[in-house]
């Protein structure tokens, strides 16, 4: 009987680059405000959010991944001739085929690399993550890049008086290449699809096509089951990476939670008991919840403003439409 050959990958992988793009256009609260019946101190205590990017007709979510995914690829100090592998996570790519990832691998020049979407709504960066980490390991790429992208704008009901305010658009992206230590920890991921009516799309594609409804889907949930379940439940996630990986609460130096929410952020910080020297990422202020996108992006901006330096070790989780999540840690390139 014959013996397949082993796979010959790296010993470990790590991230070795990150990018973001954001929309030029900044939305104040005033703006929402124009359409919803509340106001911009009732906004900020339940959300956090002052401002979020809306992306023009323009900045489509190739082009707004293309420019992320370049300067990712820039920051890594490769070329994008020794991409293997396009991994992007979006639900705002209305085009159901082809996947958006072979027209960003052509974009970019990166030749013929593996190229496929993920559909993980706000843990789809940390799906990405582990694929290619997979990838580079197994040796079927050497390197791989994550883009997670997302224009919620065109998702969003500015009549919905719960949702109107938290959407936002942008592009973050990550290449993922060899190491000869662990750079990617052990992800604590999985799903509750029980509960998936508590973040959905209000109605399917064909429905709108067939006239049933006349209203464009966008994005609807429930957000105090979705509040309870974030804090409660993914704060065990969070406990669980940092405990796969080997990492006290008191050795992190940074904390990367999906920025959904920043009362949801304050309260898990508050459940993992993490120290006072831990820089936790809240760009969620500026930025809005970005789905697919908020993990790098932040990631990108606390780099850029020194806030967190290269080497530092940060946990990452993602958690939302699913309900899916993933978890896991991560040193900063």
């Amino acid at each position: 009987m014959a013996k397949i050959k082993p796979s010959q990958g790296a010993p470990y992988a790590r991230i070795m680059g990150v990018g973001g793009y954001r929309p030029t256009r900044v939305v104040p609260n005033e703006v929402i405000l124009e359409t919803i019946d509340s106001s911009d101190e009732w906004i900020r205590s339940r959300s956090g959010i002052a401002t979020r990017h809306w992306a023009s007709p323009e900045e489509t979510v190739t082009v707004m991944s293309v420019e992320a995914a370049g300067k990712a690829i820039a920051d890594a100090g490769i070329t994008a001739e020794q991409i293997g592998g396009v991994i992007v996570s979006t639900v705002s790519h209305f085009k159901q085929t082809p996947a958006v990832a072979t027209e960003i691998a052509d974009r970019i020049g990166a030749g013929k690399p593996a190229a496929f979407d993920i559909s993980a709504g706000c843990a789809g960066f940390g799906y990405g993550l582990t694929l290619a980490k997979g990838m580079v390991v197994e040796g079927s790429a050497e390197y791989v890049l994550v883009i997670g992208v997302e224009r919620l704008s065109d998702l969003t009901d500015l009549e919905d008086r719960a949702t109107a305010f938290l959407f936002g658009d942008g592009a973050g992206a990550v290449v993922v290449g060899p190491a000869q230590e662990p750079g990617i920890g052990p992800t604590v991921w999985g799903s509750e699809g029980d509960k998936s009516e508590t973040i959905k799309q209000t109605v399917a594609w064909t429905d709108y096509r067939d006239g049933t409804v006349d209203k464009f889907p966008a994005i609807t949930q429930e957000g105090q089951a979705v509040f309870r379940w974030a804090v409660f439940e993914m704060a065990k996630v969070a406990q669980q990476a940092l405990d796969a990986a080997g990492i006290p609460a008191a050795d992190l130096d940074v904390f990367i939670p999906h920025q959904a929410n920043m009362r949801i952020i304050d309260s898990m910080v508050k459940t993992l008991k993490l120290p006072e020297h831990v820089t936790v990422a809240r760009d969620v202020e500026t930025t809005g919840n970005t789905s697919a996108a908020s993990i790098p992006l932040a990631m990108e901006r606390l780099l850029a403003t020194g806030q967190a330096k290269s080497g530092d070790t940060a946990l990452v989780i993602g958690f939302g439409a699913g309900l899916v999540y993933a978890a896991t840690v991560v040193t900063l390139p």
